[in-house]
């Protein structure tokens, strides 16, 4: 009933452009901000598929290696996407206010932060590489690949952070084009390069499973450096301020703790599904990749609000930045339901392009309906953390996703093991999970308490 009257109130979704002249944040403005965005979240999960594939026709000891590799590096640069969505929410609110230089200065200050915190990581993952390996591989001979491939893909991590604090300041001005072609210009060579190195071809060497780690590192490169020649060519000042990367890190803080809490439950997940067989880990795991495409989807919505939230607020503008939390609200719903009417009805037909283990089928269609009811949830929940985001509303994101996982989430997870209730109960939690926190944004965003105007 909350939602039903947060979306029901009205008031007149609109935006003030350069001129002063009140503008409607319509379908065609809300798209020119969310297609690009999509583009470029999809653009890696693409890639990371495509290099697999080349890495897998060495063997299953290159694709263990890589995949452990993976994993490192996935977890050393997830926990730091603050550099990007805290960035946007910064950066958006001084454009709204009509401080350009000041949103770029932001850009200027993450970035240094992701130069500093990547070279640490650096420095600590490299001296601990080979425990770290051996601790995840559980076998000598995948410990020794992945180690190989780690070595070199770490050094690509201050530029992985580099491009996450780029996409936050140019999502901030609004500029959604640009990151999409510096991120798609960087994949795309190492799409090329990939085969070349891996297999030596074209008279190259062949490196094999390190040959991927060297084309990914110099897309990386690429992708980096266009963001940081994007910055010089802004009149501002390149010099580190102490005080802006203080007040980020504040920020930062909560989405780390957020994005730990994520991680935990993930985590949990995977481990009870395991104990379940094989069968139950690989339907979990198949219907899962689905769920994050479908949240990648979702979240550049997400993206479109907080850029748009952050700069109505920032220009002091509350009541339109409320206006375009329900806009945004309502079609980020209405998209959900239209993907969830099309999953409902795929649901003999989809699984089977990706299984025909009969088993694994089976446990998929256990999941399936609970897969399709989060799906409208996630409409609502994900637009409005994008909102909630965008008014710098951090530290109520991090306490109340804490508190569905410590609530929901995780106590379903292990009792389904205790109990032995199977993906189903696994798929409860996820459930329960996602109801709390829609519960808790929604209450947030009709409160209004989120709406604090001003840089």
């Amino acid at each position: 009933m909350i939602l039903i009257g947060f979306l029901r109130e009205r008031t007149g979704a609109r935006v003030t452009n350069e001129n002063g002249v009140q503008a409607h944040v319509g379908p065609r403005r809300m798209l020119g901000l969310a297609v690009p965005t999509l583009g470029a979240l999809l653009a890696e999960p693409i890639y990371l598929l495509f290099d697999i594939a080349i890495v897998g026709r060495l063997g299953v000891l290159a694709l263990a290696g890589l995949a452990v590799g993976a994993v490192i590096l996935g977890s050393v640069s997830t926990q730091l996407t603050f550099l990007s969505y805290g960035t946007t929410a910064r950066s958006s609110r001084r454009h709204g206010r009509g401080d350009r230089a000041g949103a770029v200065a932001e850009g200027v200050q993450a970035t240094w932060l992701a130069v500093v915190v990547g070279l640490g990581i650096v420095a600590v993952v490299q001296a601990f590489a080979g425990p770290l390996c051996a601790a995840i591989a559980g076998g000598d001979d995948i410990a020794a690949e992945a180690l190989r491939w780690v070595r070199v893909a770490l050094f690509g991590v201050p530029l992985i952070l580099i491009s996450m604090a780029g996409n936050g300041w140019m999502r901030g001005v609004q500029d959604v084009r640009r990151p999409l072609l510096y991120v798609v210009a960087g994949l795309a060579t190492s799409a090329v390069l990939c085969p070349v190195l891996v297999y030596g071809l074209l008279g190259a060497p062949r490196m094999e499973l390190v040959g991927s780690a060297v084309a990914n590192l110099i897309g990386q490169l690429i992708s980096g450096g266009f963001f940081v020649y994007a910055l010089v060519r802004e009149p501002v000042s390149l010099k580190p301020q102490p005080s802006i990367i203080r007040a980020q890190l504040v920020l930062g803080r909560d989405l780390i703790v957020r994005s730990l809490s994520f991680q935990a439950c993930f985590l949990s997940a995977a481990a009870v599904a395991a104990r379940f067989g094989a069968a139950s880990v690989a339907a979990h795991q198949l219907v899962l990749q689905l769920w994050n495409t479908l949240a990648l989807t979702l979240d550049s919505l997400a993206i479109a609000a907080q850029t748009l939230v952050g700069s109505a607020l920032g220009a002091g503008k509350a009541k339109v930045a409320k206006a375009i939390a329900r806009q945004v609200t309502q079609w980020s719903e209405m998209f959900a339901i239209g993907l969830a009417a099309i999953l409902a009805l795929g649901y003999h037909a989809i699984p089977l392009l990706f299984t025909d283990d009969a088993q694994v089928l089976n446990r998929v269609h256990v999941i399936w309906w609970f897969f399709v009811a989060m799906i409208p949830v996630a409409g609502a929940v994900f637009a409005l953390d994008g909102v909630l985001l965008g008014a710098g509303d951090a530290a109520f994101l991090r306490t109340t996703t804490l508190i569905a996982a410590l609530g929901g989430f995780l106590p379903l997870i292990w009792l389904s093991l205790i109990f032995d209730w199977g993906v189903a109960g696994i798929w409860t939690g996820l459930v329960a999970f996602m109801l709390v926190r829609l519960v808790a944004v929604v209450w947030r965003a009709y409160s209004g308490r989120w709406a604090r105007v001003g840089v």
